[in-house]
């Protein structure tokens, strides 16, 4: 059991982090954190120590699973149940993320209204 009161939320996208912002915050009601980049998220995570961090896959520079890799690799982020986004959910990609470690995977676009009980389903609180 996971007690989520801050999410991070990593994204390239202005808009989804906009959006994300928007349900993890009001429709979730946790304290949100948003990173534009891998490298962004290894800092902000380091500092803000989120109880759950939200993962695009497809980035540029350090995408989602080489970002996934080196959160594992910090101590303040070696355990934080990590939820990977992405618009390409066929089987074998899935069970890749999983099997790096991942909690789930949450499809893109996502509606922001069930954004959050689609969370609750993947860590329960």
């Amino acid at each position: 059991m996971t007690t989520l009161r801050k999410v991070m939320l990593v994204d390239d996208e202005e808009d989804i982090r906009a959006i994300g912002r928007l349900s993890l915050s009001r429709v979730g009601k946790w304290d949100t954190v948003l990173a534009a980049s891998g490298a962004e998220a290894l800092a902000k995570a380091a500092e803000e120590l989120p109880d759950l961090i939200l993962l695009d896959v497809m980035m540029p520079g350090m995408d989602g699973p080489t970002t996934f890799g080196e959160l594992r690799k910090q101590a303040a982020t070696s355990s934080t149940p990590i939820i990977f986004m992405t618009a390409k959910v066929q089987k074998q990609e899935v069970e890749r993320y999983l099997g790096l470690g991942a909690v789930g995977v949450i499809s893109k676009p996502f509606d922001p209204m069930t954004l959050p009980k689609e969370i609750r389903k993947l860590v329960p609180e």
